[in-house]
């Protein structure tokens, strides 16, 4: 049976964990944790073989602190991350197996593919990317659009242009539009746009529900618990 503590429990991400966490047959809820009681994880909380953990950048010292004095291995799925984070979460594979994304849905995988694959085609077109959440979303633009900016521009040769107003002139052929909406109850919707002459192509992920996140990041807990100790990345465990 592997023993889980989920990170962020209070959140909407870490309550739908949870309930899951707790209808898999072969996983048990070991604790739960959030601003409250996250200092617990540093000394007192019991070792469990896995970690969820989807709170927020804060909590992130706590987390690092329980997965090196535990071993546990780690699926992060919080969002905001700095360059300093990111690098803490990746020397943590030297210790355990750890996993972050920004999004854990197999479909957003498969936007990201695909608009890599359309950017290099359509190398002379513009592109704009447009993201769509709750007016509770804490962070903007949401990390699956900086992923998706990673996608089109691998080599970080374009300029981000992250909404406009006023008098801004002409696009430049060298940006990428970056544009965040807020409101309702969206889970999340994300579009990639290429503008060409007189045409255009736009690849869009909707989603309807936060449990294909949840779904997700179970899946992808599954199999990082039969890999080796490493940094992954959410495609390299699932495809």
């Amino acid at each position: 049976m592997t023993k889980v503590m989920v990170v962020g429990a209070k959140g909407r991400m870490g309550s739908l964990i949870c309930s899951s966490v707790e209808a898999e047959p072969n996983m048990e809820l070991a604790g739960q944790y959030d601003i409250d009681n996250i200092s617990e994880l540093d000394e007192e909380a019991p070792a469990a073989d896995l970690v969820i953990d989807f709170s927020s950048p804060v909590s992130l010292s706590h987390v690092a602190a329980y997965v090196r004095r535990t071993g546990a291995a780690l699926v992060a799925g919080a969002t905001g991350m700095s360059k300093e984070d990111l690098a803490c979460l990746e020397n943590l594979g030297s210790v355990s197996r750890v996993v972050w994304s920004s999004n854990y849905s197999l479909g957003v995988a498969v936007l990201r593919r695909m608009a890599a694959e359309a950017a290099r085609a359509l190398e002379d077109w513009d592109i704009e990317i447009v993201e769509t959440h709750h007016n509770q979303k804490a962070d903007a633009p949401s990390g699956t659009a900086k992923a998706l900016i990673d996608s089109v521009d691998p080599s970080a040769e374009l300029d981000v242009v992250y909404g406009r107003e006023g008098i801004v002139g002409a696009r430049s052929k060298h940006e990428i539009g970056v544009h965040a909406l807020r409101g309702g109850t969206v889970a999340g919707t994300h579009e990639v746009h290429f503008f060409g002459n007189d045409e255009e192509v736009t690849l869009t992920h909707r989603a309807t529900s936060r449990q294909i996140f949840v779904a997700g990041a179970i899946a992808c807990a599954k199999k990082l618990l039969e890999a080796e100790k490493g940094y992954y990345s959410f495609d390299s465990l699932m495809f």
